[in-house]
């Protein structure tokens, strides 16, 4: 009886023992299917995947106006650099209409876009939209025009007043430092038509014999241009030279000073569009400020990755200007 009880005590013995070890066993393995789950091919591409969702950025690009050649360069050269990068860029045409952009400018601070780059078409109305953007910690940067407010991380753009200045001392070296001088000024408020009209009057102010007879705004539009000079040239029977703040302003500046009839009226435009080029070459227009649109649209982009990226850039970063001429 012992001896059969020793027996059946050391078959249950064994037995539970099996059983243990087999739970163990059991249990090691569901860890182990578990660490195999969350590091199998599947799961990692899904998180690749998630990553670069994540990773993707949309831009926020408030222009304007596309209604004119130079802003739509500045657009495609932005478009490029996107496009290079994969980013999105979303282009609002503000129309020139300053209460449009900054309804605009909060149409796309909804949206929650990464990064704002805004080209104002009024310095001091966008200052309100440039503010809104701050507060919902959305990054912002200025191209070709400034803006009088709001933190803006950096502004990409000619120099101005050294373009005004570059287009008064050709003026000055054309006329022999002596002469009167139409200015057809850009849409009042704007950074670019301010710092212009300083740079070129900077210079014409410290030649006594170079006079100013007549200033106005036409609004960087051809049209405008146009109507505008027709009734400075009604009114001033002696113009020796026209500097305007654009070249769709010179273009229509031009157009009524040749249906007019008058002769040897020097005109400067700023930009270098390709019909200000071309009016050049032909020796109709003396000379144009180049400016680099498409350059600058490009630059605004590339930085705008840089400033994603957490590094710093300069306030201000200078767009290289040169005189054309025939």
């Amino acid at each position: 009886m012992k001896r059969w009880v020793v027996a059946v005590l050391a078959v249950v013995l064994v037995l539970g023992l099996a059983a243990c070890g087999g739970n163990q066993s059991q249990g090691r393995n569901n860890a182990n299917d578990h660490t195999g789950a969350s590091n199998s091919p599947a799961s990692s591409e899904d998180n690749q995947s998630t990553v670069g969702q994540n990773e993707e950025k949309v831009l926020g690009f408030s222009i304007s106006t596309l209604n004119n050649p130079f802003f739509v360069d500045l657009r495609d050269g932005a478009q490029k650099a996107a496009d290079k990068l994969e980013y999105k860029l979303v282009v609002l045409d503000a129309q020139d209409d300053s209460a449009k952009q900054v309804g605009d400018v909060e149409d796309l601070i909804q949206q929650k876009v990464d990064l704002l780059i805004i080209n104002p078409t009024d310095s001091a109305a966008i200052v309100t939209a440039i503010e809104a953007a701050n507060q919902a910690n959305i990054p912002v940067i200025t191209v070709d025009r400034g803006a009088d407010g709001g933190e803006v991380i950096t502004h990409i753009a000619s120099d101005n007043v050294a373009g005004g200045k570059m287009a008064a001392e050709y003026i000055k070296e054309k006329l022999n430092g002596k002469g009167k001088l139409v200015e057809l000024e850009g849409i009042p408020g704007t950074s670019a038509a301010r710092d212009r009209g300083a740079g070129f009057n900077e210079v014409i102010k410290a030649d006594p014999e170079l006079t100013v007879v007549a200033k106005q705004p036409a609004d960087f539009d051809r049209a405008k241009g146009m109507s505008v000079m027709e009734n400075i040239l009604q009114a001033q029977s002696e113009i020796d030279a026209v500097f305007a703040h654009n070249d769709e302003m010179a273009l229509g500046a031009l157009e009524a000073i040749e249906a007019a009839g008058r002769k040897g009226i020097i005109v400067v435009g700023f930009d270098a569009t390709p019909d200000a080029v071309q009016a050049v070459e032909e020796g109709r227009l003396a000379a144009t400020v180049a400016q680099q649109p498409v350059l600058m649209g490009e630059m605004a982009v590339e930085y705008a990755a840089t400033i994603l990226k957490g590094e710093k850039v300069e306030s201000y970063i200078p767009v290289e200007l040169k005189l054309v001429t025939q």
